[in-house]
């Protein structure tokens, strides 16, 4: 017996050895724990939940546009009118008899109801430069008249 303990010790002893080598040379399980997983799953959930309700509030905030904004349109545009007719009654004072012109108006009567629909779909749009050269060339008006229109719709 004593022959086998003095062979079987040093086996032994060498396994633990190696085994304890071995597990500290393994690489560790950098994985995340059940607490960091639950954390970036509610986080995931919350963004999911604040992205809802920014688009409900942008759906909201157009639907409140598209109710209000017929009445801004219909107060600048006689506001338009009432500037446009003033302007002509100024320039027609101060010009000479002969050289009174009909100036193109920007006054919303004086633009075909098409061109009216597609300058604001453009400006509503974002194409407000398209806008105005649209308008300068239907109505052969300045640069800066044209853009204030446009600004205005």
């Amino acid at each position: 017996m004593g022959d086998v303990l003095i062979v079987m010790l040093p086996a032994l002893i060498l396994a633990a050895v190696l085994w304890a080598v071995t597990t500290a040379l393994k690489p560790r399980n950098f994985g995340i724990s059940d607490a960091e997983r639950y954390q970036r799953e509610l986080a995931v959930k919350s963004q999911a939940h604040y992205a809802a309700q920014v688009e409900a509030a942008v759906a909201a905030r157009a639907r409140i546009e598209a109710t209000t904004r017929p009445s801004q349109n219909s107060q600048q545009q006689s506001q338009q009118e009432d500037h446009a007719r003033s302007a002509l009654l100024s320039r027609n004072a101060s010009a000479p008899a002969g050289t009174r012109h009909g100036d193109p108006l920007l006054a919303v009567g004086h633009l075909s109801p098409q061109l009216l629909q597609e300058l604001q779909a453009l400006a509503r749009s974002g194409h407000k430069i398209k806008a105005t050269r649209l308008l300068r060339q239907s109505t052969h008006s300045d640069l800066k008249t044209a853009k204030n229109y446009v600004d205005r719709l």
